[in-house]
């Protein structure tokens, strides 16, 4: 997949493609909805299939007192789309002149002029131009007379609830991962870079990759059963979200996470892995010492490997199993 970062970076225009244009937070089943119907319009037609997307998220820069966290990160937002079959993705800079931007020049210069735009596809609450004041009736109003197909696909439903990625932030948020993970189409997973760490795990025979998840929506504290992608390879694992309280004070920062991956011992320090929740397996704890967190970690490592067996969470036919 093609990413273009920002409209400079589109050296030629577009000549032709079906497109949709949305943050896309989360990239759940209401998403892949209106993003798969460009892909399979695109591949009929034999044009681009193209996403428009924004970094930061425009929530950020037009209500920042009510900005809630994203739920992934724009690189874990990126893969996704690629996965996806997406052939381009367009990042654009969100910031205010690009929010005061009327419908019209939005529409003809952007999407048609640049983007090639022959086909548009967005959800029903699609708003765009400046303060929001354009929905979907306007677009097709803009966009027709230039030939331009305005598609308006329909939200999604599970159990009566509408999907949406609020309401999949506060499922994770709440630790309900079964219900997010219904919403998302897949299991919750944190796209993340493998940071140093104080090492005091693999004193105890347990080494950990810590893990810096992007600013993406996090699970609460307590131990995981979890997945691990490593390159095209899955591999079991324990994963801990909180603050050690065996060894270390309470503090106010934010809680380490980490993650013992289990019969891997290379050191990938910098790299980009994405962990998958299979299962909360406890909350976090206070033992009385590392004998008897040592007992705990074991006893966790069994009913892991329990929770996981026959358990391969959902990625791309390209992934092959690895060891639990």
């Amino acid at each position: 997949m093609r990413i273009i970062r920002g409209l400079r970076g589109l050296k030629h225009p577009i000549k032709a493609s079906a497109v949709t244009i949305g943050s896309f937070d989360g990239v759940h089943i209401g998403h892949k909805k209106i993003i798969g119907s460009v892909v399979a319009c695109a591949r009929r037609k034999g044009i681009e299939a193209v996403v428009v997307t924004f970094d930061p998220h425009p929530s950020k820069v037009l209500s920042p007192s009510k900005n809630a966290p994203s739920l992934i990160s724009l690189e874990h937002r990126l893969d996704l789309f690629k996965r996806l079959g997406v052939d381009t993705t367009v990042v654009i800079n969100f910031a205010k002149p690009f929010a005061r931007m009327s419908p019209e020049s939005f529409v003809r210069k952007i999407l048609i002029d640049s983007l090639g735009a022959r086909f548009i596809f967005t959800g029903e609450n699609f708003y765009f131009g400046n303060s929001a004041s354009a929905g979907c009736r306007a677009l097709n109003k803009i966009a027709g007379p230039y030939g331009v197909k305005v598609t308006s696909v329909s939200p999604v439903k599970v159990s009566g609830e509408t999907v949406s990625s609020s309401l999949i932030r506060k499922y994770i948020i709440s630790g309900e991962l079964e219900k997010a993970r219904r919403f998302l189409g897949r299991p919750v997973s944190i796209l993340g870079t493998v940071i140093p760490g104080a090492r005091f795990a693999r004193t105890l025979g347990y080494p950990t990759a810590n893990i810096n998840p992007h600013h993406e929506v996090i699970p609460p504290t307590g131990v995981y059963a979890v997945k691990v992608c490593l390159g095209k390879v899955l591999r079991g694992g324990v994963l801990n979200i909180g603050k050690r309280p065996t060894f270390y004070a309470p503090r106010d920062e934010e809680p380490d996470i980490e993650a013992h991956i289990f019969d891997f011992k290379s050191k990938i320090y910098g790299k980009e892995i994405e962990v998958y929740f299979i299962r909360k397996i406890r909350d976090e704890k206070r033992f009385r010492g590392a004998e008897d967190l040592v007992r705990q970690i074991k006893k966790d490592t069994g009913l892991a490997l329990q929770m996981m067996k026959n358990m391969i969470p959902y990625q791309n036919n390209k992934l092959r199993k690895g060891k639990v």
